[in-house]
């Protein structure tokens, strides 16, 4: 788990960064799948001064971005704000996946499903494998947005901000919709549109 510790308009001392990654460890009780954890402090010039010192994290698990911000009167409060707000989201999506696990796990115990993932006396030893009855995989989301034209290095770029394992843009060099994706052995792929 890597951890980076920055600051704007104000100098991380190595206490507060101490301080810091000594809190941030309770972060890995609820996931496994922690890659990095970015910290920002801040100050802000505000009418009270009770709440100046803003800390900001920012965790990046696999598949998800969990964020939570806060403001004190010093930069050690606005951490234990922060991090109570992402332990809160974290405690969530742990509660979320484990309930999600238990509820596959126990269809496929009550299903009998063999080892195309079709259950027994779904039509599968029929010969229609078509899904006219709906109990293929659903659609459960749909994202409409406008397609940036970049280069790949600027979507590679992109991608890691976000936090993603994949990025639509359109590439600039050949004017064609592409996806920039990360393989499983870390390095990064790129699929081009052409026609």
């Amino acid at each position: 788990m890597d951890v980076v510790v920055f600051g704007k308009h104000v100098e991380v001392d190595p206490a507060l960064r101490a301080v810091t990654l000594e809190k941030l460890e309770r972060i890995g009780k609820f996931a496994n799948d922690v890659r990095r954890i970015d910290v920002d402090y801040g100050m802000h010039q505000t009418r009270r001064a009770g709440d100046s010192c803003t800390c900001e994290i920012l965790v990046h698990l696999t598949h998800h971005l969990v964020k939570g911000t806060a403001a004190a009167a010093e930069h050690v409060m606005a951490l234990d704000l922060a991090l109570e707000k992402v332990e809160h989201q974290m405690r969530r999506l742990h509660e979320r996946r484990v309930r999600r696990g238990n509820r596959s796990r126990g269809r496929d115990a009550r299903g009998g499903v063999s080892v195309n993932g079709l259950a027994e006396g779904d039509g599968a030893a029929d010969g229609d494998g078509d899904d006219a009855d709906g109990s293929g995989p659903a659609i459960v989301k749909s994202k409409q947005f406008a397609v940036k034209p970049m280069h790949p290095e600027e979507a590679a770029l992109q991608m890691e901000l976000l936090g993603h394992d994949f990025f639509l843009f359109r590439n600039t060099e050949s004017d064609n919709a592409a996806v920039l994706y990360r393989r499983r052995d870390g390095a990064l792929g790129l699929i081009e549109v052409t026609g």
